[in-house]
């Protein structure tokens, strides 16, 4: 379990694939490796990965066939940064909302704006994620928790608005996007669980 708050950028150090599936190789900026165990999971870009080699600072990744086909990571170059998160552990501060690391699918930016010193970025979403983001509520993107300030429903797709202030352009990754390029969307977990049970009641 993470909550989207990122603690590090990392770089993309190795791509080996390996009978369909991919082995990443990724190199902690400032992130303490010592405090990784074989065997942890790792939030990468929103997506929970389990640390599978510890090698001179680095850290692998196994990704299976399915993740990659749920994920942006096939499209991963050497030397690209992403976002990285522990595991929450029991005594550590709850800074965010409720992370899983389980993607739930893919957004677009669409607009950048200027907002006095923050930025506003405007996404696109597929529509069958629309019943699960609302304005106020929280969303995860590339795995920084982040609140929706607007959200537009269409015939064809949801498009939702995030503001990000000075620090978080600056410690993640978000800051690096232009238009048109892709993110990593997790939907607040609540929110699906909620959904879920109206379905079935």
């Amino acid at each position: 379990m993470f909550t989207g708050i990122i603690q590090d950028i990392g770089k993309i150090e190795s791509l080996e694939p390996h009978a369909g599936d991919l082995v990443i190789g990724i190199r902690p900026n400032a992130l303490d490796t010592t405090l990784v165990k074989l065997g942890d999971s790792i939030a990468v870009a929103g997506v929970c990965l389990t640390a599978v080699g510890i090698t001179s600072g680095c850290l692998s990744f196994d990704v299976s066939k399915e993740t990659l086909s749920r994920t942006l990571l096939g499209n991963w170059k050497l030397g690209d940064g992403v976002n990285l998160e522990l595991a929450m552990g029991a005594q550590d501060r709850f800074g965010g909302h409720l992370v899983s690391g389980h993607v739930d699918g893919l957004s677009t930016l669409i607009e950048s704006t200027a907002s006095a010193r923050s930025t506003r970025l405007r996404f696109s979403g597929a529509r069958d994620v629309a019943a699960f983001i609302a304005e106020k509520g929280s969303v995860t993107l590339d795995g920084v928790s982040l609140t929706v300030n607007n959200v537009k429903d269409t015939p064809a797709e949801v498009i939702f608005e995030v503001n990000l202030v000075p620090h978080t352009l600056g410690v993640t990754t978000l800051g690096r996007l232009t238009t048109g390029d892709s993110v990593h969307l997790e939907v607040d977990m609540v929110a699906r669980y909620l959904k879920r049970m109206q379905e079935c009641s």
